[in-house]
């Protein structure tokens, strides 16, 4: 893709300007074209079998979610549309809304109809993207549409006032479509409606400090980002409702405290939870809040933050050689791809674009660009309401998320593990396992099964610490009075992984994985096996660089192992990942001697580190009890002393569903 020369004066991080957006946009814009029906109502782009939504729903979502992004790009540039996407999208609208149909097949007598927005449809969702699009474009397109192909617009869009949405992120669909044809005077009664029973719906959804759950109890991903704050606070922009955005805006820009502790210093964003394939659309709430005003960030530092998430797709492959964005993370990965995802379903990405609507002498266009938060210190924040802990270091620019609060499991049931959400940790240079050995994971080994993490029940968190308890599941099934407590300490760049397996037979074998590194090529380095001092070690190369990935026992296990990866991650085809064997009963040589305290609970613990520093120093983390109030305490939890390389130490006091931490406020598990 032809790109303007980098301003390195202006951007030092990334060399990016507007003109770089401008013309990845373009280029993603103009190359969805040759995929337009005759009638440019549907846009069907290449690639693998429709959604679950059929075809023609594939193909309403590849007009609508490119649709969205030509708005934010042509009201940016005050109307100037030079490819002439508005006439195409007029046409599109004219065509679409002539007969909807229900049907999800196309049909030899009407092939382009658009479906029916119904109850939990997927055209509900491209319904929002379509109306944010008109309400941006309507003086260049709405209002020189013929009256009748804006009353059958109006006609379709209004459906969505009357159907019901998923119980998540959709409550706010109807709200995108109440807010634009309430301005356009139609339904105006249902619109204005619609808007406020989205709000009073996510209301229940939102748990304080700028976090919101997606309809599930403990769902925490970007949809906080890009749906969640964006869509109200947008709403609120065009709408010039300004106690609703100060409402909204507030949240948003706590939300972005936050947020901008999730990219790395290569620009990636934590790769963690659904919908991965959209890739730069977390970009979109820190152009929300400067849009607003509603961030914390200074001008310079929101341009670098995504403008090295835009690039760092760019540079990667997300766009092929034909100019479209691919179903994965960087180029194609089936395993990213959900039911749900048609060909045209990254096109939500497309949202990030909504900086253009700054005006060019906007400062977040002509500052200069000042360094992201994980370029800038090694870092530990505590994110309370989701219950992260993230950890990043300057060398490397790496941000690790250890998760002790989100499990995407629904109220009323527990789901098979979703890689994307269960593991003990998340970066932005590693993504989970999809075959073989689930990385960063304690399992129990039952019956030749290794055990699911299941719902994850937070414990607490302090300044460097998070913990959680889960009750392990096999086949489906949980183990019977198991529970597993889990704590994370991070320092640095080194973590420690401390677990109280309570309830499990003697016998019952234990595995500890670390971080799977991908690229190119990956390997191991040593894998010893002295007790209790069990390590293993896992490199992997990539264009980014080389990854490292340790594990070392601190007690409990007394194997050590390097497991290779069929088919790779998505960030590479190759991937490794360091292992830890252990046994629920099994005598150790170590300081702690036996495994197994007298409530016949058994502890577990390791160090790992995931590094892309060229000369890492060695993995050396102590754990012992020993000294004032050593062994079991008066509360029944087990006391440890936890010594980090540079002589740092940290007492531990751990039991079932119990955790303290020195210097922090004890908290119990209270389920």
């Amino acid at each position: 893709m032809p790109l303007p020369p980098e301003d390195r004066h202006l951007s030092p991080r990334t060399g990016w300007t507007r003109a770089h957006w401008e013309a990845v946009a373009d280029e993603l814009l103009t190359a969805v074209r040759p995929y337009a029906s005759p009638g440019q109502a549907l846009i069907d782009l290449p690639g693998t079998g429709p959604s679950w939504s059929g075809r023609r729903s594939d193909g309403l979502e590849g007009y609508a979610r490119t649709f969205l992004p030509a708005a934010l790009r042509i009201a940016g540039a005050d109307g100037d549309d030079p490819h002439g996407l508005l006439d195409a999208y007029a046409r599109g609208l004219d065509t679409g809304t002539r007969t909807p149909t229900a049907e999800r097949g196309l049909t030899d007598g009407d092939p382009e109809s658009w479906p029916l927005i119904t109850d939990r449809g997927q055209a509900m969702v491209e319904a929002a993207s379509i109306a944010f699009a008109l309400r941006l474009t309507r003086p260049w397109l709405w209002d020189r549409l013929d009256a009748p192909v804006r009353d059958r617009v109006g006609r379709w869009l209004a459906d969505a006032l009357h159907r019901t949405p998923n119980d998540n992120n959709w409550w706010l669909f109807p709200l995108s479509v109440g807010g634009f044809l309430a301005e356009a005077g139609i339904e105006e009664h249902a619109a204005g409606a619609a808007v406020r029973r989205g709000l009073e719906r996510i209301e229940r959804f939102h748990l304080g400090d700028g976090w919101y759950t997606d309809g599930r109890p403990r769902a925490f991903d970007h949809y906080n980002g890009w749906a969640l704050h964006l869509y109200p606070v947008l709403h609120a922009h065009l709408a010039a409702d300004r106690a609703l955005l100060d409402e909204y805006g507030s949240r948003l820009a706590a939300h972005l405290a936050d947020q901008a502790h999730l990219f790395g210093g290569d620009g990636a964003p934590v790769h963690q939870g659904r919908s991965l394939t959209y890739r730069f659309a977390a970009t979109a709430p820190l152009w929300a809040g400067a849009l607003t005003g509603h961030t914390p960030l200074a001008p310079g530092a929101t341009r670098r933050i995504a403008s090295g998430a835009l690039r760092h797709f760019v540079d990667r492959g997300a766009i092929d050689e034909r100019g479209l964005l691919t179903l994965g993370w960087y180029g194609p990965e089936p395993r990213l791809v959900q039911p749900y995802s048609g060909p045209a379903s990254p096109y939500w990405a497309g949202s990030g674009f909504l900086g253009l609507l700054l005006p060019p002498d906007h400062p977040v266009w002509t500052d200069p660009e000042l360094p992201a938060p994980a370029e800038e210190r090694d870092t530990v924040r505590i994110l309370a309401r989701p219950n992260w802990l993230v950890q990043s270091t300057a060398a490397d620019g790496l941000v690790r998320l250890h998760n002790h609060g989100s499990d995407d499991q629904p109220a009323d049931q527990v789901r098979p593990d979703d890689p994307h959400y269960a593991r003990l940790a998340h970066s932005t240079a590693t993504g989970p396992t999809h075959d073989g050995p689930a990385d960063n994971h304690l399992a129990l080994l039952t019956d030749g099964a290794a055990s699911e993490r299941g719902r994850i029940e937070p414990v607490g968190c302090g300044p460097d610490w998070a913990a959680s308890l889960s009750r392990p599941r096999v086949r489906g099934e949980e183990l019977a009075g198991v529970t597993v407590t889990t704590v994370t300490l991070v320092h640095g760049a080194d973590e420690a992984r401390v677990h109280l397996v309570a309830g499990a037979a003697p016998g019952t074998g234990v595995r500890q994985t670390g971080w799977a590194v991908a690229g190119r090529t990956a390997g191991a380095g040593p894998a010893t096996a002295p007790r209790p001092g069990a390590r293993a070690s896992a490199d992997a190369s990539a264009d980014g660089g080389r990854l490292l990935s340790e594990l070392t026992g601190l007690h409990g296990f007394t194997g050590a192992a390097l497991l290779t990866v069929p088919g790779g991650t998505a960030f590479g085809p190759e991937a490794a990942v360091p292992v830890l064997d252990g046994v629920v009963g099994g005598v150790l040589d170590g300081v702690l001697g036996d495994d197994v305290l007298d409530d016949g609970a058994a502890l577990f613990a390791c160090a790992a580190r995931l590094t892309g520093t060229a000369l890492p120093p060695p993995l050396e983390v102590r754990l012992e009890a020993t000294g004032a109030g050593a062994g079991v305490g008066a509360d029944g939890t087990r006391q440890l002393w936890l010594t980090w390389p540079d002589g740092t130490t940290h007492r531990i006091g751990i039991g079932p569903g119990t955790v303290s931490v020195a210097g922090s406020v004890s908290v119990s598990h209270s389920g």
